[in-house]
């Protein structure tokens, strides 16, 4: 897939601007603070509607601005050219792709793959659980419309659930026809989960092995909340069985709402034996596994969306790191300086205080 214009009106800090991007290769340049990372940002959103930056889409737009709205303009694989509009409004969003309005993000997500690589990134070796489950629902849900269902269904239920953990009073048969529905939305959820990040982790695997050469053997470890077999009937049993605790807690305690999954290095946890530069190369691997991911199961190439993330890496691994990209990928990145002329013909664009300008 490749990315040929984007049209932004009141994203962040950018008042109005248009972008036509010719080539393989997009370089957008400038200071820090200047609205660089705002036009990947937007373009971001084309994968799942979210930014790779906050949860909040109220922050997407201008300050004192009602609302923010993107086009985008792209040559597809399977679509041929299409166009695609987001409008944001505090209260929510409006989609249309081709002229025709999306009504359910089932028909959106995963079409159009994007794949972030930033400074955040690190978060996923050493932030919370939470931060890791999002990013593995969002990329799992962009490729697998069963997985967003199953997550749909568990969410839903979980807050019903949840409600009446705080209301008084509730009887055993109310909290038997959401757990009815829980179970199984939470046993496909395990399988699921399992099966993506055992494919993620094999790319993995061979992405840490062109970045680091081979210095150290990489894993990814699904760690589901319940260790049993994704079994509806044991799982229902379960939550039947900690309503006491729930109850006390007023929330469910044990679930797959709390899975987590870890990045380990030679068989030890990569958050507490990894050095920067090895926890650096591993999520920068990660988001390349992701991205041949995407490829492998959609047949769509996504656009690779690079935010001045190699700095902590040495001369070696940064050049491993743009030598382990597909070469028919588009890349669009961002730095303080011109990048690297070795690597191919750039295409240049100056960002200054939300403005930006072609470099003839």
């Amino acid at each position: 897939m490749r990315l040929r214009s984007l049209n932004l009106r009141h994203f962040r800090n950018i008042t109005l601007t248009r972008l036509e991007f010719a080539g393989r290769l997009v370089c957008c340049v400038g200071g820090n603070g200047q609205g660089k990372t705002n036009l990947l940002e937007a373009i971001g959103l084309l994968t799942a509607l979210r930014s790779f930056r906050t949860t909040d889409n109220r922050l997407l737009l201008m300050h004192n601005q009602p609302a923010a709205a993107l086009i985008c303009e792209l040559e597809h694989e399977r679509l041929g050219t299409s166009k695609v509009s987001i409008t944001l409004h505090r209260a929510g969003k409006e989609v249309f792709c081709d002229d025709t309005r999306v009504t359910k993000l089932a028909d959106f997500i995963g079409r159009f793959p994007t794949v972030a690589f930033s400074s955040q990134d690190q978060q996923l070796v050493r932030g919370s659980p939470a931060g890791r489950r999002r990013w593995l629902d969002v990329t799992a849900a962009a490729m697998e419309p069963d997985y967003l269902r199953a997550l749909q269904v568990y969410d839903k239920a979980l807050e019903a659930r949840n409600s009446l953990l705080k209301s008084e009073g509730a009887s055993d048969a109310e909290f038997e026809a959401f757990e009815a529905a829980l179970a199984p939305a939470a046993a496909e959820l395990i399988t699921r989960r399992s099966a993506v990040i055992t494919v993620l982790g094999a790319h993995l695997a061979q992405a840490y092995d062109r970045i680091a050469a081979g210095a150290e053997v990489p894993a990814l470890v699904y760690r589901p909340d319940f260790a049993e077999e994704p079994d509806a009937e044991v799982l229902q049993a379960r939550l039947a069985a900690g309503r006491g605790r729930d109850r006390i807690f007023r929330t469910t305690v044990g679930g797959a709402h709390r899975d987590d999954f870890e990045l380990t290095l030679g068989g030890r946890d990569a958050k507490d034996f990894g050095s920067e530069g090895q926890q650096r190369s591993l999520v920068l691997a990660l988001k390349l596994a992701q991205a041949a991911w995407f490829h492998e199961r959609s047949g769509v190439r996504p656009v690779l969306l690079a935010d001045d993330v190699l700095g902590e890496l040495d001369a070696t691994r940064r050049r491993e790191f743009w030598q382990a990209i597909d070469p028919e990928s588009q890349v669009i990145a961002t730095g303080t300086d011109l990048p690297d002329a070795g690597l191919g013909d750039w295409q240049i664009f100056r960002v200054a205080d939300g403005g930006v300008t072609p470099e003839p």
